[in-house]
Protein backbone atom coordinates (compact mmCIF):
# COMPACT_ATOMS: atom_id res chain seq x y z
CA UNK A 1 0.00 0.00 0.00
CA UNK A 2 1.19 3.39 -1.14
CA UNK A 3 2.05 6.04 1.69
CA UNK A 4 -0.27 9.41 1.33
CA UNK A 5 2.43 11.25 -0.38
CA UNK A 6 3.31 8.77 -3.21
CA UNK A 7 -0.35 7.67 -3.11
CA UNK A 8 -1.24 11.86 -3.90
CA UNK A 9 1.70 11.59 -6.20
CA UNK A 10 0.87 9.16 -8.85
CA UNK A 11 -2.44 9.97 -8.80
CA UNK A 12 -1.11 14.11 -9.99
CA UNK A 13 1.35 12.14 -12.50
CA UNK A 14 -1.97 10.09 -14.00
CA UNK A 15 -3.93 12.96 -14.34
CA UNK A 16 -5.88 12.19 -18.13
CA UNK A 17 -3.75 13.79 -20.95
CA UNK A 18 -0.71 14.38 -18.59
CA UNK A 19 0.97 11.44 -18.07
CA UNK A 20 4.27 11.99 -18.27
CA UNK A 21 6.46 10.66 -21.39
CA UNK A 22 9.70 10.89 -19.34
CA UNK A 23 9.92 12.74 -15.98
CA UNK A 24 13.02 14.30 -14.23
CA UNK A 25 13.61 13.13 -10.92
CA UNK A 26 15.48 16.09 -8.92
CA UNK A 27 16.04 17.42 -5.24
CA UNK A 28 18.43 19.39 -2.95
CA UNK A 29 20.55 16.10 -3.83
CA UNK A 30 21.00 17.70 -7.26
CA UNK A 31 21.73 21.31 -6.81
CA UNK A 32 25.74 22.27 -6.97
CA UNK A 33 25.52 24.01 -3.70
CA UNK A 34 22.92 21.65 -2.29
CA UNK A 35 23.06 18.95 0.19
CA UNK A 36 22.72 15.36 -0.31
CA UNK A 37 21.64 14.71 2.99
CA UNK A 38 20.57 10.64 4.05
CA UNK A 39 17.00 11.43 4.76
CA UNK A 40 16.94 13.45 0.85
CA UNK A 41 18.77 10.23 -0.46
CA UNK A 42 16.24 7.57 0.85
CA UNK A 43 13.64 9.79 -0.22
CA UNK A 44 15.07 9.86 -3.77
CA UNK A 45 15.28 5.98 -3.42
CA UNK A 46 11.87 5.98 -2.07
CA UNK A 47 10.06 7.90 -4.90
CA UNK A 48 12.18 6.28 -7.73
CA UNK A 49 10.88 2.88 -6.94
CA UNK A 50 7.32 3.99 -6.93
CA UNK A 51 8.03 5.60 -10.38
CA UNK A 52 9.70 2.81 -11.62
CA UNK A 53 6.61 0.30 -10.42
CA UNK A 54 4.00 2.66 -12.13
CA UNK A 55 5.99 2.14 -15.15
CA UNK A 56 6.77 6.28 -15.07
CA UNK A 57 10.61 6.54 -17.20
CA UNK A 58 12.70 9.00 -15.53
CA UNK A 59 16.23 9.80 -14.65
CA UNK A 60 17.83 11.84 -11.22
CA UNK A 61 19.56 14.79 -11.66
CA UNK A 62 22.44 14.48 -9.10
CA UNK A 63 25.16 17.20 -7.90
CA UNK A 64 28.29 17.00 -9.64
CA UNK A 65 29.60 17.91 -6.41
CA UNK A 66 28.20 14.50 -4.82
CA UNK A 67 28.09 12.28 -7.71
CA UNK A 68 30.50 13.58 -10.33
CA UNK A 69 30.04 12.51 -14.17
CA UNK A 70 26.17 11.63 -13.21
CA UNK A 71 23.59 13.32 -14.96
CA UNK A 72 22.75 16.85 -13.53
CA UNK A 73 20.64 19.60 -13.82
CA UNK A 74 23.72 21.44 -16.27
CA UNK A 75 24.04 18.07 -18.15
CA UNK A 76 20.20 17.37 -18.17
CA UNK A 77 18.29 18.74 -21.75
CA UNK A 78 14.97 20.45 -20.35
CA UNK A 79 13.89 19.00 -24.31
CA UNK A 80 13.72 15.87 -23.72
CA UNK A 81 11.34 15.83 -20.39
CA UNK A 82 8.14 16.69 -19.59
CA UNK A 83 7.98 16.55 -16.02
CA UNK A 84 10.01 17.92 -13.63
CA UNK A 85 9.82 16.27 -9.65
CA UNK A 86 11.96 17.52 -7.02
CA UNK A 87 11.34 15.50 -3.46
CA UNK A 88 12.56 15.84 0.21
CA UNK A 89 13.42 19.46 1.00
CA UNK A 90 12.29 23.03 1.78
CA UNK A 91 10.68 24.53 -1.76
CA UNK A 92 12.31 27.81 -1.32
CA UNK A 93 15.25 29.75 -2.11
CA UNK A 94 17.12 30.87 -5.29
CA UNK A 95 18.20 27.26 -6.27
CA UNK A 96 14.36 26.33 -6.54
CA UNK A 97 13.82 29.24 -8.04
CA UNK A 98 16.42 28.48 -11.04
CA UNK A 99 15.07 24.76 -11.55
CA UNK A 100 12.02 26.45 -12.19
CA UNK A 101 13.95 28.46 -14.74
CA UNK A 102 15.30 25.84 -16.68
CA UNK A 103 12.49 23.94 -17.24
CA UNK A 104 9.60 26.15 -17.53
CA UNK A 105 8.62 24.22 -20.48
CA UNK A 106 8.17 21.52 -18.08
CA UNK A 107 5.27 20.82 -16.21
CA UNK A 108 6.70 20.48 -12.19
CA UNK A 109 5.27 19.02 -9.17
CA UNK A 110 7.07 19.07 -5.57
CA UNK A 111 6.44 16.30 -3.33
CA UNK A 112 7.04 15.50 0.38
CA UNK A 113 8.84 18.59 0.78
CA UNK A 114 8.37 21.50 3.37
CA UNK A 115 6.57 25.18 2.14
CA UNK A 116 8.08 27.38 3.81
CA UNK A 117 6.50 29.87 2.55
CA UNK A 118 3.07 29.69 0.14
CA UNK A 119 3.62 32.84 -1.09
CA UNK A 120 7.61 32.69 -2.12
CA UNK A 121 7.69 32.17 -6.14
CA UNK A 122 9.92 29.12 -5.18
CA UNK A 123 6.58 27.42 -3.73
CA UNK A 124 4.63 29.31 -6.48
CA UNK A 125 6.23 27.90 -9.82
CA UNK A 126 5.48 24.40 -9.13
CA UNK A 127 2.04 23.54 -11.06
CA UNK A 128 1.32 21.19 -7.95
CA UNK A 129 2.96 20.68 -4.25
CA UNK A 130 2.12 17.82 -1.90
CA UNK A 131 3.75 18.89 1.16
CA UNK A 132 4.45 16.77 3.57
CA UNK A 133 4.19 20.36 6.06
CA UNK A 134 3.66 23.85 5.91
CA UNK A 135 0.38 24.18 4.60
CA UNK A 136 -3.01 23.89 5.61
CA UNK A 137 -3.54 20.32 4.91
CA UNK A 138 -2.34 18.00 8.11
CA UNK A 139 1.16 16.87 8.16
CA UNK A 140 2.21 13.76 6.33
CA UNK A 141 4.94 11.32 6.68
CA UNK A 142 8.75 11.87 5.01
CA UNK A 143 9.29 9.56 2.06
CA UNK A 144 11.84 8.59 3.76
CA UNK A 145 10.25 6.45 6.54
CA UNK A 146 9.71 3.55 4.00
CA UNK A 147 12.53 3.82 1.63
CA UNK A 148 13.91 0.86 1.03
CA UNK A 149 17.37 0.16 2.75
CA UNK A 150 20.04 -2.22 2.55
CA UNK A 151 22.21 -4.20 5.60
CA UNK A 152 23.52 -1.37 7.75
CA UNK A 153 27.17 -1.37 7.79
CA UNK A 154 29.34 -1.19 10.68
CA UNK A 155 30.18 1.45 13.01
CA UNK A 156 33.75 2.56 13.23
CA UNK A 157 35.15 4.94 15.99
CA UNK A 158 37.71 6.43 14.87
CA UNK A 159 40.19 8.20 17.88
CA UNK A 160 43.55 10.17 16.32
CA UNK A 161 46.22 11.33 17.51
CA UNK A 162 47.98 14.94 16.37
CA UNK A 163 49.94 15.39 18.68
CA UNK A 164 52.49 14.01 21.02
CA UNK A 165 55.46 16.36 19.84
CA UNK A 166 57.58 14.71 22.59
CA UNK A 167 58.62 11.96 19.73
CA UNK A 168 60.26 15.02 18.15
CA UNK A 169 61.37 13.46 13.64
CA UNK A 170 60.41 9.62 14.83
CA UNK A 171 56.39 11.72 14.71
CA UNK A 172 54.94 10.25 11.79
CA UNK A 173 51.03 10.97 12.75
CA UNK A 174 50.52 13.58 9.77
CA UNK A 175 51.45 11.24 7.41
CA UNK A 176 49.92 7.87 8.93
CA UNK A 177 46.89 9.77 9.45
CA UNK A 178 46.21 10.93 6.25
CA UNK A 179 46.94 7.31 4.84
CA UNK A 180 44.44 5.63 7.67
CA UNK A 181 41.61 8.66 7.03
CA UNK A 182 42.23 7.60 3.29
CA UNK A 183 41.95 3.92 3.46
CA UNK A 184 38.31 4.89 5.83
CA UNK A 185 36.99 7.05 3.24
CA UNK A 186 36.84 3.95 1.14
CA UNK A 187 35.21 1.85 3.69
CA UNK A 188 31.42 0.58 3.64
CA UNK A 189 31.03 1.61 7.44
CA UNK A 190 29.74 4.88 9.30
CA UNK A 191 32.47 7.26 10.67
CA UNK A 192 32.56 7.77 14.36
CA UNK A 193 34.97 10.41 14.86
CA UNK A 194 36.10 10.44 18.97
CA UNK A 195 38.60 12.33 21.08
CA UNK A 196 39.52 11.06 24.30
CA UNK A 197 39.69 14.97 25.33
CA UNK A 198 37.33 15.59 28.06
CA UNK A 199 35.57 18.98 28.69
CA UNK A 200 32.86 19.97 30.85
CA UNK A 201 32.01 22.94 28.48
CA UNK A 202 32.10 21.69 24.87
CA UNK A 203 28.71 19.65 23.88
CA UNK A 204 30.90 18.02 21.32
CA UNK A 205 33.04 16.07 23.97
CA UNK A 206 32.80 13.57 26.69
CA UNK A 207 32.67 14.87 29.61
CA UNK A 208 33.02 11.66 31.83
CA UNK A 209 35.24 9.27 31.24
CA UNK A 210 32.04 6.79 31.13
CA UNK A 211 30.51 8.76 28.57
CA UNK A 212 33.78 8.00 26.24
CA UNK A 213 33.42 4.21 27.33
CA UNK A 214 29.69 4.41 26.43
CA UNK A 215 30.39 5.64 23.05
CA UNK A 216 33.06 3.04 22.08
CA UNK A 217 31.04 0.19 23.20
CA UNK A 218 28.12 1.04 20.69
CA UNK A 219 30.76 1.09 18.18
CA UNK A 220 31.37 -2.13 16.00
CA UNK A 221 34.90 -1.64 15.89
CA UNK A 222 37.84 1.17 17.06
CA UNK A 223 40.34 2.06 14.50
CA UNK A 224 43.45 4.60 16.50
CA UNK A 225 47.03 5.87 16.88
CA UNK A 226 45.70 7.13 20.28
CA UNK A 227 47.01 4.77 23.26
CA UNK A 228 43.76 5.88 25.03
CA UNK A 229 41.72 4.75 22.06
CA UNK A 230 43.07 1.34 22.14
CA UNK A 231 42.80 0.82 25.98
CA UNK A 232 39.02 2.24 26.87
CA UNK A 233 37.82 0.29 23.61
CA UNK A 234 39.24 -3.16 24.59
CA UNK A 235 37.80 -2.86 28.04
CA UNK A 236 34.57 -2.56 26.58
CA UNK A 237 34.83 -5.44 24.44
CA UNK A 238 35.23 -3.57 21.25
CA UNK A 239 37.81 -4.34 18.52
CA UNK A 240 40.49 -2.28 18.14
CA UNK A 241 42.81 -1.86 14.90
CA UNK A 242 45.90 0.16 16.36
CA UNK A 243 48.58 2.03 14.33
CA UNK A 244 51.45 3.32 16.18
CA UNK A 245 52.37 6.47 14.61
CA UNK A 246 55.92 6.83 15.85
CA UNK A 247 58.96 5.70 13.91
CA UNK A 248 60.03 2.44 15.54
CA UNK A 249 56.77 2.12 17.81
CA UNK A 250 55.93 3.78 20.93
CA UNK A 251 53.26 3.83 23.66
CA UNK A 252 50.52 2.04 21.69
CA UNK A 253 52.37 -0.53 20.22
CA UNK A 254 53.85 -1.39 23.48
CA UNK A 255 50.41 -1.97 25.13
CA UNK A 256 49.16 -3.79 22.45
CA UNK A 257 52.21 -6.12 23.14
CA UNK A 258 51.52 -6.02 26.79
CA UNK A 259 48.15 -7.41 26.30
CA UNK A 260 48.65 -9.20 23.77
CA UNK A 261 46.03 -7.64 21.27
CA UNK A 262 47.23 -8.86 17.58
CA UNK A 263 45.56 -5.87 15.55
CA UNK A 264 48.61 -3.18 15.53
CA UNK A 265 50.54 -1.90 12.54
CA UNK A 266 53.78 0.15 12.47
CA UNK A 267 53.54 3.37 10.93
CA UNK A 268 56.10 1.87 8.65
CA UNK A 269 54.18 -1.08 7.92
CA UNK A 270 51.39 0.79 7.25
CA UNK A 271 49.34 -0.50 3.87
CA UNK A 272 45.57 -0.77 2.51
CA UNK A 273 46.73 -4.80 2.72
CA UNK A 274 47.46 -5.24 6.10
CA UNK A 275 44.50 -2.75 7.50
CA UNK A 276 42.03 -4.88 4.85
CA UNK A 277 43.52 -7.96 6.52
CA UNK A 278 42.96 -6.50 10.50
CA UNK A 279 39.71 -4.99 9.17
CA UNK A 280 38.25 -8.27 8.22
CA UNK A 281 39.87 -9.74 11.28
CA UNK A 282 38.10 -7.56 13.30
CA UNK A 283 34.58 -7.37 12.35
CA UNK A 284 35.05 -11.24 12.52
CA UNK A 285 33.95 -13.51 14.85
CA UNK A 286 37.16 -14.19 16.28
CA UNK A 287 37.81 -10.32 16.57
CA UNK A 288 35.21 -9.95 18.48
CA UNK A 289 35.83 -12.75 20.45
CA UNK A 290 39.14 -11.70 21.21
CA UNK A 291 38.06 -8.30 22.55
CA UNK A 292 35.62 -9.97 24.26
CA UNK A 293 37.77 -11.87 26.04
CA UNK A 294 39.99 -7.85 27.17
CA UNK A 295 36.59 -6.88 28.40
CA UNK A 296 35.96 -5.88 32.40
CA UNK A 297 32.20 -5.47 32.27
Amino acid sequence: MHDEVTAALLCALRQPGRSPGRLLLTGWFSFRDGEATAGDVLARRHASAELTRAGIRHDTAWSPGFRPGELSLETARPEAYDTVLIVCGPVHGPQVIALHARFRACRRLAAGVSVVDPADPAATGFHEIIARDGTAAPARRDLAATAAAGPLPPVAGVVLSHGQGEYGDRRRHEAVNARLTGWLAGKDCARLSADTRLAADDWRLCATAEQFLALVSRCDLVVTTRLHGLVPALRTGTPVIAVDPVAGGAEVGAQARAVGWPALVDAGALSEEVLDHWWRWALSGAGRLAAARHSVR
